[in-house]
């Protein structure tokens, strides 16, 4: 019965994130292209963990603090209508620019400019704003690098250092930087300030509708259950500033049953198949133990060598 239950809440989490294209679908075409951070860099690590879950989650909710992006995305999105498909677009997003070979980054980049060109317009305290513009492109961005780390630190495998937590945020600003995002910050702990104490921050009827809809959206029963328990875990990681703006208060409960969610979600699925994908497409050693999903038996190129190439114990 935990078997079956356990079944049920990491379908139900998955699905969260299926409601877009596949990722990274032909990038054993590039074989040895190491992409834009390469197999050595902490963001496959980070981003490849269970815990991603829940910065995905984290970031959409931070990200409403600011009233101009809220603006854009109540004025621009479809996020009522199709609750899932701005989450999954964002995981398609961070999956091609983290894991991607050159062309599939590229191709990532210029997917978000265009989405992002016809969205403009003014909030409702009277500010224009336009998706990309630097400093509104920085807010989305380095609210993902952040989202992404909080959610790490909290319930990944292990604690990064200092040292590595510096150098997830210096390898994601290079990504940043593609979409001319500015500013981005160099370190976790000035990129933990500046979202911090951010100036633009705000309450606004947007935010709050957005925060809602957040809360509770039109979910399916099952699918419910594991959202629920990533957005409690996610709120658990939010600094006061945030938590005052957006209205959500953390819990020790949502903390503690987030950790076992999220260490359940990598028993059940291990680290993600892209990581592993991006890995044979260098030819990197693929660590043992590490991905329990199996590689599409339709990528192109994928050896039966190179599918079981490990490291060493």
């Amino acid at each position: 019965m935990i078997s079956r239950l356990k079944d049920r809440v990491v379908g139900s989490t998955t699905s969260l994130f299926s409601h877009g294209p596949q990722p990274l679908e032909h990038t054993l075409s590039y074989a040895g292209d190491p992409g834009l951070l390469g197999p050595g860099s902490v963001s496959w690590q980070v981003i490849g963990d269970a815990a991603a879950f829940v910065g995905g989650i984290r970031a959409l909710i931070v990200q409403t603090a600011h009233p101009e992006v809220v603006a854009g995305v109540e004025q621009h999105s479809r996020y009522k209508s199709d609750p899932l498909g701005r989450l999954s677009r964002t995981a398609v997003y961070v999956t091609e620019t983290t894991y991607g070979a050159i062309p599939e980054v590229e191709a990532a980049v210029a997917a978000a400019r265009q989405a992002h060109a016809p969205v403009r317009g003014h909030s409702e305290r009277n500010k224009a704003y336009s998706a990309g513009h630097p400093a509104m492109a920085a807010w989305v961005h380095n609210v993902l690098t952040d989202s992404f780390l909080a959610a790490f630190q909290a319930y990944g495998p292990r604690t990064l250092t200092a040292t590595e937590a510096d150098c997830f945020v210096e390898e994601q600003t290079r990504i940043g930087a593609l979409l001319d995002a500015s500013p981005l910050p160099g370190s976790a702990d000035e990129l933990t300030r500046w979202i911090s104490h951010h100036p633009e921050l705000a309450c606004s009827s947007a935010q709050a509708q957005a925060i809602e809809f957040l809360r509770n959206p039109p979910l399916p029963p099952p699918v419910r259950i594991g959202y629920r328990l990533l957005f409690n875990a996610a709120i658990a990681t939010l600094p006061p500033s945030i938590c005052d703006i957006v209205g959500l208060t953390p819990t020790t409960r949502g903390e503690r049953v987030g950790r076992a969610s999220v260490r359940s979600l990598r028993w059940a699925l291990g680290s993600s198949p892209s990581w592993h994908l991006a890995l044979v497409r260098t030819s990197a050693p693929v660590p043992p133990n590490l991905f329990r999903q199996p590689l599409p038996t339709n990528t192109p190129r994928v050896s039966h060598r190179n599918r079981r190439r490990t490291m060493p114990s």
